[in-house]
């Protein structure tokens, strides 16, 4: 007779592995089997894109699932994300355009060798009671009524067990999107290289001008997440723990194409070329270069998600984005949410049926309103300007809304969600198309945004909206009705703010006048006619503009008095 379990996961990578802790403590007397193909532990390679994490993430690791000892003491913190544009200055650091915060955030992230946490992470999972076993091959899942049948071998010998629930964490070998043939191609070509050197990287020592050097304390550029960007890329440099770094490539196709770059001596001289001060700094490591791994158009749908079934996807194994944001945990983040709150309500005797398509919607929404963030905006990537403006805006939207839903619980709340969900003229639909007009604007604004800005600082605190949006993840968590009010109040800021970069952008390229009304549901720098039924004219907020101002690397108008 078969063994029988509550939830079987396919994968024992990160999702999973952080789903059956996510599991074990929210319901002791779970039964778990975690099936993972590796023989051993995870390698301490670079065998995943990027390593770090953001607020939503970090949340769910550190609050969540109680993880906040383990990292503070076995993973770097991370400052947040630093980006230094300006390519015409590629050669001095100090001259290109830095964004970044001056100051430690006021919410923690950290910089995760996955290598290192997955395999503790492995420990922890077995402490808890859960059972996880290594070297195993899945060969086949039989969906049933009650009962589903997961077969595998393990040293040779085939073995099957009976589970209510079965979740797919095996990453991007997506054994039940072969299985049932549910993948999704999705229209975003960028690949990426990558590899980890056995040194510091610490960019900080790149320049010893004293603007550049008083600018920031010590050691808080060498904890970000550092991008160097130019047209159609970016390169990180990542600092892990024992004093290595991970360094990659993320390219458009149609700019740099992949061939350019699909090995490590390629990888080598492309970042000689376009990244000169970096491939100086890694001419004399090269003999420590600890790994290499390459990943051509990463980015994919997946037309499943959570089933009626009682089966799941999580992971790489379902929906996988790009990089630049390091949303990656994020996702898990999302997907291990919406498939552990499934799990339990069922277990408790809850239909979940009308949960589990209402997540399936959501999470797709989620991943479609994220997406227009990278797709075919790689071209502005050397935009100084623009890009000031967009990681601006693309912060302050995902602090304002997205991890604020997240950290308060709004998630998994029905009742909340369908208020926000429901019609035209819904909270998200509202959210949705503001995003997309907004990303539609700076790949408009693109050609217009041509000066060689140089030696200038964007701290996104100096603009106390920012400030605000950021703290309000920590400081305070919000009842129910407290909390839909707040995400209306948050979303009549950013149209506020989407008006005034139109006014911005509109009077830098086109000239048009500082102090005209905008409408940002209709709002178009090429002159399209766009109607929404969220349409609203939306006069010059004077506070709005003053915050805004630290952010204009052009001369700001001069006939406004902000």
């Amino acid at each position: 007779m078969n063994e029988q379990f509550d939830v079987v996961i396919l994968g024992g990578g990160l999702a999973g592995l952080l789903l059956s802790l996510q599991l074990k403590q929210q319901k002791p007397d779970i039964k778990l089997l975690v099936l993972e193909k590796r023989e051993g532990k995870a390698p301490e390679t670079a065998f995943k894109i990027g390593e770090s994490s953001v607020e939503l993430g970090t949340h769910y690791m550190r609050e969540v699932l109680g993880l906040k000892g383990y990292l503070d003491a076995n993973q770097l913190p991370k400052n947040g994300q630093r980006f230094f544009m300006s390519p015409k200055h590629k050669n001095e650091i100090h001259k290109r355009v830095e964004l970044g915060p001056r100051i430690k955030l006021p919410v923690p992230s950290h910089q995760i060798d996955r290598g290192i946490f997955e395999n503790d992470l492995i420990d922890m999972t077995r402490d808890l009671g859960n059972e996880f076993l290594l070297g195993t091959k899945v060969t086949d899942v039989e969906i049933g009524k009650e009962n589903h049948t997961v077969s595998y071998t393990k040293d040779g010998e085939k073995q099957t067990v009976n589970t209510r629930w079965v979740v797919d964490a095996t990453g991007r070998s997506s054994f039940m999107k072969k299985k049932l043939g549910f993948a999704e191609a999705f229209p975003h070509d960028v690949s990426s290289s990558w590899f980890r050197v056995d040194h510091k990287i610490d960019v900080d020592t790149w320049s010893d001008d004293p603007k550049f050097q008083s600018q920031i304390q010590r050691d808080l550029r060498y904890l970000s997440t550092v991008h160097l960007m130019d047209t159609g890329y970016w390169v990180w440099i990542i600092p892990l723990v024992g004093g290595r770094t991970s360094v990659g490539i993320v390219a458009d196709q149609s700019i740099h194409p992949f061939d350019t770059y699909n090995t490590l001596e390629k990888t080598l001289e492309w970042i000689d070329k376009n990244e000169p001060q970096l491939g100086r700094e890694l001419k004399p490591l090269r003999g420590k270069i600890m790994d290499f791994m390459v990943m051509k158009h990463f980015a994919y749908a997946s037309k499943e998600t959570y089933n009626t079934d009682r089966w799941t996807v999580v992971g790489e194994a379902g929906l996988f984005g790009d990089p630049f944001y390091s949303p990656g945990i994020d996702f898990i983040t999302l997907a291990n949410t919406f498939t552990g709150d499934l799990i339990l309500r069922d277990l408790g005797g809850e239909d979940v049926m009308f949960r589990t398509k209402f997540y399936a919607t959501l999470i797709r929404a989620l991943y479609d309103n994220w997406m227009p963030l990278y797709q075919n905006q790689y071209p502005l990537w050397g935009r100084s300007q623009v890009m000031v403006t967009k990681i601006f805006w693309d912060w302050g939207a995902y602090w304002s809304i997205n991890t604020l839903l997240f950290v308060n619980k709004g998630l998994t709340d029905i009742e909340l969600m369908r208020a926000v969900v429901t019609g035209p003229t819904s909270f998200i639909q509202r959210y949705g198309e503001l995003s997309a007009q907004m990303q539609r604007l700076f790949k408009a604004w693109g050609p217009y945004d041509t000066a060689d800005h140089t030696d200038k600082y964007a701290d996104p605190f100096d603009l106390p909206y920012l400030r605000k949006f950021q703290e309000d993840i920590v400081e305070k968590q919000y009842p129910k009705d407290e909390l839909a009010t707040k995400l209306f109040e948050n979303l009549e800021i950013l149209e506020k703010v989407a008006a005034e970069i139109f006014r911005l952008v509109s009077n830098q390229a086109l000239g048009t006048p500082i102090d005209m009304a905008v409408d940002p549901y209709t709002m178009s720098l090429t002159g399209e006619k766009r109607e929404s039924v969220n349409s609203k004219l939306l006069e010059r907020d004077a506070e709005i503009a003053k915050q805004l101002k630290p952010m204009w690397l052009y001369p700001y108008p001069a006939e406004v008095a902000v």
